[in-house]
């Protein structure tokens, strides 16, 4: 993109969706770095690095790039193994170049072999995953950071249900107003909008933190009790700096010792792996929910994440990936081009710099309220009233990569839903490959299509059954492709065929 072309993307409405991606970004980056154990300016320097540089590299319009979820426990667990946040970052870096490296060989295609069905049915149960997990911070549960995804909690011994159930016994009145408050604006904004027009110049996210800031400051006034800024767990939570002098003494760097320790290696390439997976994962996604169905390039998107995992290693930021949560806000707030992702980046860089006093006064239930709504959105139940219009084969493996994704974790689920996906794919393969025929002792057994090993076992119970004096026609006339075991098994009956009394006749495709 120009110039030219970036600045019209901005006033187009980019700007509305940056800062909607902008509000669901902050407390993830905080919220995660807190769950993975490392310090909290990690997780924003790791989102700035995704919306700022990944941006301006990726392969992709409408992903956005930042911490992700789904990566904690990998970074808990090696910041505990190495001992060390610094040497930490060490593996970031080199799980960066290998990254790029992956990207340079071409091998993002990978991506494109995950069946649709299963790429639908990942994007449902996020949505169904975000519901289950802001429900609590919804109504004022914030022990566990907002970003949340896995179904059994290890902090607390809670799973996703439980959690609900018992957030309930700790309900927070001040919480629900204002995420109940929260839901109803942005359910309701297609018609305020129509009603009230001025108002399409303001972001509905914008407008629902807003509101939630004010609805808190005045429960402080009128309903101390309901006032959720006595604590700061209900809250926004930015690190502040009085000086930017003291943030860049702040900020961790990696400590190049631990590159002769060995598990240094196995970390980098687990983070590698991991990630890239995550990303292609994400990039097919957010490809399905893109309005103007633009395709994006996986193999510029390895090599940019691989660059923000450079730079953020560097940095003392964490490891970054493409994520679902905040590229599906990105697109359902009206996002057309990366300018909304850079925006979200820059806002990231502002909030960090100047705006700490001021963003700690938004609650975290308002930012659960967008992230409910964007939930809804991804788990509408139009998508499954499609998938299900679409045959059997298709909900099977959709219906069992949403329970997956919701009962363990979202690479689970896409391993168990593609496993079964190419179980429907061999056995469609294997009912529908041949045709018989039968007329009086006429048979004729015709190949619609290419033929592989799979298909060998129906094909010898075919010659098995047919009867002595039967005339055989085989037509692999339009076969392209014959698998040498198939070869072998007609030649074989061919052979044999004339002690039974039969007559073969095998017409092939003219080369």
């Amino acid at each position: 993109m120009n110039i030219t072309s970036n600045i019209k993307a901005i006033i187009s409405g980019d700007w509305k969706s940056g800062i909607a991606v902008f509000l669901v970004a902050l407390p993830l980056c905080l919220g995660i770095a807190l769950a993975s154990g490392a310090p909290l300016m990690s997780g924003l320097i790791a989102g700035i690095i995704g919306g700022v540089i990944v941006t301006l590299i990726s392969g992709s319009e409408l992903s956005v790039s930042g911490p992700a979820a789904g990566l904690t426990i990998i970074v808990a667990n090696a910041i505990v193994t190495l001992g060390s946040f610094q040497g930490f970052l060490v593996a970031v870096i080199l799980a960066g170049l290998i990254q790029v490296a992956l990207g340079i060989l071409k091998l993002g295609k990978i991506g494109s072999f995950f069946p649709s069905s299963v790429i639908r049915g990942m994007l449902v149960a996020i949505g169904i995953v975000i519901i289950l997990k802001q429900i609590p911070h919804a109504i004022g549960d914030d022990l566990d950071f907002i970003g949340e995804l896995e179904f059994n909690q290890s902090s607390d011994g809670q799973n996703s249900f439980s959690e609900i159930l018992s957030a309930f016994d700790t309900l927070k009145p001040g919480a629900f107003i204002i995420a109940f408050s929260g839901l109803i604006i942005l359910f309701s904004w297609p018609w305020i909008i129509r009603k009230i027009t001025f108002l399409t110049a303001i972001p509905a996210s914008l407008l629902v933190v807003l509101i939630g800031v004010l609805t808190n400051e005045l429960l402080k006034i009128y309903s101390p009790a309901m006032y959720l800024g006595n604590s700061q767990e209900h809250m926004v939570n930015l690190p502040i700096f009085n000086s930017i002098g003291e943030l860049a003494g702040g900020l961790a760097r990696p400590d190049w010792n631990y590159l002769t320790n060995p598990a240094i290696y196995s970390i980098a390439i687990t983070l590698a792996i991991v990630a890239s997976l995550e990303t292609l994962l994400s990039l097919e996604a957010i490809d399905s929910l893109d309005p103007l169905k633009r395709i994006s390039s996986a193999d510029r998107e390895l090599v940019a994440q691989g660059v923000g995992n450079l730079t953020s290693g560097l940095l003392g930021g964490l490891p970054i990936t493409s994520v679902i949560v905040r590229s599906s806000t990105n697109v359902y707030s009206g996002g057309k081009t990366r300018m909304s992702s850079f925006i979200h980046g820059l806002l990231l860089v502002v909030a960090v710099l100047f705006l700490p006093l001021y963003l700690n006064k938004i609650p975290l239930s308002c930012l659960a309220s967008i992230l409910l709504f964007t939930g809804y959105k991804l788990a509408h139940p139009k998508e499954f009233k499609k998938i299900f219009s679409e045959g059997w084969k298709q909900w099977i493996p959709f219906i069992s990569t949403i329970i997956a994704v919701v009962a363990i974790d979202l690479l689970w689920g896409i391993f168990i839903g593609t496993f079964i996906g190419l179980i429907f794919v061999v056995l469609t393969n294997y009912e529908s490959v041949f045709s018989v025929f039968h007329n009086g002792n006429e048979v004729l057994i015709k190949f619609q299509k290419d033929v592989t090993f799979l298909h060998k076992m129906s094909l010898k119970e075919t010659f098995r059954k047919i009867p002595t004096g039967s005339e055989v026609y085989i037509d692999a006339s339009k076969v392209h492709f014959m698998d040498h075991d198939i070869k072998l098994l007609i030649t074989e009956f061919m052979s044999t065929a004339k002690e039974r009394g039969i007559d073969v006749d095998f017409k092939q495709k003219q080369k």
